[in-house]
């Protein structure tokens, strides 16, 4: 044994120096700042609404029967990159959300698995021809069912440029975008494995949202490809958020 090995061990009574006791304290106060921060993220005003829009609109109630199978809706689904001119309704926009994020009982429970009911998906339309709804970008509130105004105006063309110029999208008349806020699951499961909980609880939802779109008459695609930061930019997401996911929504042409 070294001099200063045994010197460690004479001053702590012949017990191996404490440094695990404050790496296990470190951990603790760094997990405890995470759980802070990802607190003051969870708690974040809600988005503020479009110059003279309302400040929330409500959605028509989702229905909860409809005259497709789940067997069928699967047989049937297929990504669209075609889309005629008809508008959405506004009642088939809110299904739509409300199939990808949406309640489905009384204790807050949604439509999607979320690791730890930490929720940390954010859903938009970005509404172009949406009956009873101006052009513009609204952030989905699942409490309620209903629409926060985000931004007004037509946005569906620059977000086509910002997924690196697919302007097939430009056609479709809505988008859903689903972004995270990671934070929220980090919190409890840390930063490698919220990633991949946030990754898998998105892909759900995107998938439920798809399948309902069959079960409307209405298709879309999962997009993947963009420029995130142009995204957040062009929507005035949250700087903690992360975008995830494009879907231009419509009816086939």
């Amino acid at each position: 044994m070294s001099t200063v090995k045994r010197s460690m061990t004479r001053r702590s009574g012949g017990r191996a120096c404490p440094g695990s006791g404050l790496r296990r304290l470190g951990a603790w106060m760094a997990g405890l700042a995470t759980w802070l921060a990802a607190s003051a993220v969870g708690a974040q005003p809600p988005p503020t609404p479009a110059p003279g829009a309302a400040t929330e609109i409500a959605l028509p109630p989702p229905r909860l029967q409809g005259p497709m199978p789940l067997e069928q809706t699967l047989a049937q689904r297929r990504s669209l990159r075609s889309f005629a001119a008809t508008p959405l309704t506004l009642a088939e926009a809110g299904q739509l959300l409300w199939a990808a994020q949406g309640i489905s009982d009384g204790k807050e429970r949604r439509t999607a698995p979320s690791a730890g009911a930490t929720y940390p998906l954010l859903l938009y339309l970005v509404a172009g021809r949406v009956e009873e709804l101006p052009a513009g970008v609204y952030r989905y509130l699942p409490q309620g069912h209903r629409l926060a105004p985000v931004q007004q105006g037509d946005l569906r063309s620059p977000i086509a440029s910002a997924a690196y110029f697919q302007t097939w999208m430009r056609e479709a008349p809505a988008y859903v975008l689903i972004s995270a806020l990671p934070a929220r699951t980090a919190a409890r499961y840390g930063q490698r494995a919220a990633a991949r909980f946030v990754a898998i609880e998105s892909g759900a939802a995107a998938q439920n949202l798809l399948l309902q779109a069959v079960a409307l008459g209405l298709g879309g695609t999962l997009v993947g490809a963009f420029n995130e930061t142009a995204l957040r930019e062009l929507l005035s997401l949250p700087a903690e958020a992360e975008v995830l996911a494009v879907i231009p929504v419509g009816r086939a042409r």
